[in-house]
């Protein structure tokens, strides 16, 4: 029983040193040693940051497309540099996709068009936007896809 309370303790006064010392109980099977109530709130904070990233690596390939078919204005000058964005955002998330994380790109999809939505108008000021996203998932996912 005090080991729990020193890895208790240990959270709030030396986050890296509690890593350690859960990561080693872990490793040696020692779960009685083990503090599962922040472990569980670090898993249930590390699992939304990775979905918030996500979420955002979209709407950022999404803001892109938006302006890259769109914004004709400003296309001349800003095209390449809009598709090597949309390249380094699909990398990114390819790079991570399962199929966990596109089930949650799935469930939240019409959220991340209208966020994208949102920014793109206030960016460009164009009224020809499309108010439902024009794009699939696999079509912004596929690496050789432009609109």
């Amino acid at each position: 029983m005090t080991a729990i309370i020193d890895i208790k303790t240990l959270y709030e006064s030396n986050y890296l040193q509690w890593l350690e010392e859960t990561i080693k109980c872990l490793k040696n099977r020692q779960l009685a040693d083990v503090d599962y109530e922040n472990l569980i709130e670090e898993l249930e904070d590390l699992a939304k940051n990775e979905k918030r990233r996500i979420r955002s690596l979209l709407e950022q390939i999404i803001r892109h497309l938006l302006l890259y078919q769109y914004w004709d204005l400003e296309k001349p000058r800003n095209a390449n540099h809009w598709a090597a964005e949309i390249i380094s955002f699909r990398n990114q998330i390819n790079e991570d996709l399962s199929t966990n994380i596109r089930k949650h790109l799935e469930d939240n999809f019409s959220r991340i068009y209208s966020n994208a939505l949102d920014y793109v108008k206030a960016k460009t000021e164009l009224t020809n936007l499309p108010e439902s996203c024009p794009y699939t998932l696999e079509q912004i996912l596929d690496k050789n896809w432009l609109p």
